[in-house]
């Protein structure tokens, strides 16, 4: 079988080496791809066409009789791509464009969520200016910090959490009038903050059944010790032990099922992969925010620790089949750890060129997968802000981040910055 994935960063790089895996498939297409995945050779070949080229893609996927097609990122999702490739038969993995709302439409997850029963954070929606600073001139400084939220795709920059009623306003004029998200922010959420500490569970579902993946905790944050500003993420680890099995219980029964079932109720069945970012207080967890795709970098933990096939279990996905394949975990932890371009999530150079000691690729239960990275007549050189994900798999949490942190002394290139406290906060 031919598989085609759409996306650029290191989760679709994770994903073509899982699809690489499987003795079925035959050819793995990356559409564009990068630097890593045109490395991989034998079975996975990058395609110069862009995530957001729908039509290109489609008549890629009929030429080269591609029998499964994944979105991994979330703007082909929010432009339709799911639902041309099924008009035209095309088995394709993923949410409708309108299912996809659950991500692209913060308000529309919010509103959602308030009529289903979802636990999540209070708010309220606004689209101009002047009403938002009138709700806001309203609050009490105790009711601080108030999380302003762009309600489109903002690349995961488009949250504040305003610590008092100036930053807040001053995050609310920045979206709405200096326009800093764009159309993104034509609509803006102001909601509570929620106390607690966040985690990340994935979801695999036809619909109606479901399957589970390790859950895990992302570091959003650029600077050691959670500060600085918001990134994509700038490392992760799998299992998280703040999701005990109480909990992923309560996540289960409390908004994943929900979830399904009021999507279903709306006409709109969700099917895909479904990202459900939760924070936990004192065992209880509430929605932070719906993603309608993997994560990253938590792809880059969590599917590593899949023990059974990955293309099987979204094969039976589309085939109604996913209560019965296998899909069990690996007993081992995962830690990821990004290096990015200086200068990163703001203004950073490229072109930077790239030095990996050979050492790496000899280092057991480590995987290196690209993001910012292409090459240029022959030579390896940074293209992005984030530009590797480096995995190490352990017995243990701490094995698992000081095999990745020995990995990335391997890499090099100038002005290359990482954070060095990936998963110490669940030691």
């Amino acid at each position: 079988m031919n598989v085609l994935i759409i996306g650029s960063g290191a989760r679709e790089h994770a994903m073509a080496w899982a699809a690489a895996r499987n003795d079925a498939v035959q050819q793995v297409y990356v559409a564009p791809g990068n630097g890593g995945t045109a490395l991989m050779g034998g079975k996975v070949q990058n395609v110069a066409l862009k995530a957001t080229a729908l039509d290109e893609l489609l008549e890629f996927a009929v030429l080269k009789a591609v029998d499964l097609t994944i979105a991994g990122s979330e703007q082909p999702l929010e432009l339709g791509i799911v639902d041309l490739f099924r008009s035209a038969q095309k088995k394709i993995i993923g949410p409708s464009q309108a299912a996809a709302q659950l991500e692209t439409s913060k308000v529309f997850a919010k509103d959602f969520m308030s009529r289903y029963g979802i636990p999540t954070a209070g708010y309220h929606v606004f689209r101009e200016f002047q009403t938002a600073s009138l709700y806001l001139a309203s609050l009490d400084e105790s009711r601080y910090p108030q999380v302003i939220k762009a309600s489109g795709l903002c690349a995961g920059k488009g949250v504040i959490v305003a610590s008092d009623g100036m930053e807040a306003f001053r995050a609310t004029r920045a979206m709405f009038e200096d326009r800093v998200f764009g159309d993104a922010a034509d609509e803006v959420v102001i909601e509570d903050f929620l106390e607690g500490e966040e985690a990340s569970v994935f979801v695999l579902t036809d619909g109606e059944k479901y399957r589970m993946f390790y859950s895990a905790q992302d570091h959003k944050r650029i600077g050691e010790g959670d500060t600085g500003k918001n990134t994509g993420g700038m490392g992760a680890y799998a299992p998280a032990p703040l999701v005990t099995s109480g909990v992923m219980k309560k996540i289960e029964e409390q908004i994943v099922v929900p979830a399904l079932e009021g999507m279903a109720a709306d006409g709109t069945p969700y099917t895909g992969f479904l990202y459900v970012g939760v924070m936990i207080d004192k065992g209880e967890p509430s929605v932070v925010e719906f993603n309608a795709r993997m994560g990253d970098p938590e792809t880059q933990v969590v599917l590593p620790l899949l023990k059974d096939d990955f293309i099987d279990a979204l094969q039976a996905s589309l085939q109604g089949t996913l209560d019965l394949v296998p899909f069990e975990m690996l007993e081992q932890c995962a830690t990821t750890v990004v290096i990015a371009s200086k200068g990163y999530p703001d203004l950073y150079e490229t072109g930077r060129e790239i030095t990996i000691d050979s050492e790496l690729f000899d280092m057991r239960d480590v995987l290196l997968f690209h993001a910012g990275t292409e090459i240029e007549k022959g030579t390896l050189r940074t293209s992005g802000g984030r530009v590797f994900s480096v995995t190490a798999l352990g017995k243990t949490l701490m094995d698992s981040i000081e095999l990745a942190y020995r990995a990335v002394d391997h890499i090099s290139f100038e002005g290359a910055c990482f954070r060095r406290d990936i998963g110490a906060k669940a030691l």
